[in-house]
């Protein structure tokens, strides 16, 4: 059985937005490429090439941000089976997305390399994405994988699935790659959702992803309560590295009723993991209120831990997601 780690709520802490960029496109809308003007539902977030690279469960493609002036680009990646790189309910196409929420930059190779998760809620959805990033002028390399044996123990690992897999977060970190369970599944079959930690070897992994079949075998599973807003439980949406080898993480309390349907959201929250402890604060806006709205990704600042960027999710095929500079005080690490 898995240890449960239960997050205490640390006075001393707090994280606030200082700033919210919506995020558009340079270059516009493109039919021909199926893409749309904006950035859709941002659910994962990690630097690659001094860029930052937000992934999309409803859309297939990466978007490229520079961090300080905000300009997008796009990376495309391949369409889904009826050609489609949008997905979504007036569409009906939902079924065909990769449903991207993790991503990490590990070296592949020689070369960065962001590894996009797909969140294994449903056979669709056991792909990883591996997007390098392109050269001056040039273009991304990308490569979609199909590792249903790595999903498959994922899912068979009880302790660290619960009723629903729901893969939400990526951490490489010394020699691990840490994967975040989220815990907003529907109780079945006896089984009840988990908040989960679980480590696999990073050169297991990469093995995988080179076509290679290693014995995949998840280490150090750990289950996590984080509370609950307003009598909804707050479940882990991402996380990140941290200095001294802590875990950044992000945690949203949305009453959605299992882990493929959205629901409405009663606030986020931001938290740290150090060895067996877990502290969190509520995640407040740019008015000092608290954020009602589902974060879904988050990295640090590599040069100010202090500062990190979290990225909004509004759910809506229609709005553009959000990139959100948050300030971090108190003793975090």
């Amino acid at each position: 059985m898995a240890q449960i780690v239960r997050a205490t709520r640390d006075p001393a802490l707090s994280a606030r937005v200082v700033t919210r960029t919506a995020l558009r496109y340079a270059l516009g809308a493109d039919a021909g490429e199926d893409r749309p003007a904006h950035v859709r539902a941002g659910s994962g977030i990690a630097w690659l090439a001094g860029r930052l690279a937000i992934v999309q469960d409803d859309a297939a493609f990466v978007a490229l941000v520079d961090p300080s002036t905000k300009v997008v680009e796009p990376v495309p990646l391949p369409r889904g089976p009826s050609g489609a790189r949008q997905f979504d309910d007036l569409r009906g196409n939902k079924a065909e997305k990769l449903d991207l929420e993790a991503c990490v930059t590990i070296d592949l190779d020689g070369a960065d390399a962001l590894l996009a998760f797909g969140s294994g809620s449903t056979p669709r959805r056991e792909r990883v994405a591996v997007v390098r990033a392109p050269a001056s002028g040039g273009i991304a390399d990308v490569r979609v994988l199909h590792v249903p044996s790595l999903y498959a123990m994922l899912r068979a690992r009880r302790d660290f699935s619960g009723s629903e897999l729901n893969v939400e977060g990526v951490v490489a970190s010394s020699g691990l790659l840490w994967l975040v369970q989220r815990g907003n599944g529907e109780a079945r079959d006896g089984l009840e959702p988990k908040n989960a930690l679980g480590a696999l070897p990073l050169a297991s992994v990469i093995a995988l992803l080179s076509g290679a079949s290693p014995l995949l075998e998840l280490e150090r599973v750990t289950e996590y309560d984080l509370g609950a807003i307003g009598g909804v439980p707050l479940t882990f949406t991402d996380a990140t590295s941290g200095p001294a080898g802590a875990l950044l993480y992000l945690a949203a309390a949305e009453a959605s009723p299992d882990a493929v349907r959205d629901g409405p959201v009663m606030g986020s929250g931001i938290g740290v993991i150090s060895a067996t402890r877990a502290r969190q604060a509520a995640l407040s806006d740019t008015d000092g209120r608290p954020l009602l709205e589902k974060t879904e990704g988050v990295v640090l600042d590599p040069g100010d831990p202090t500062r990190a960027f979290v990225v909004i999710d509004p759910d809506d095929p229609a709005r553009p997601c959000e990139l959100c500079d948050v300030v971090l005080d108190g003793p975090w690490w």
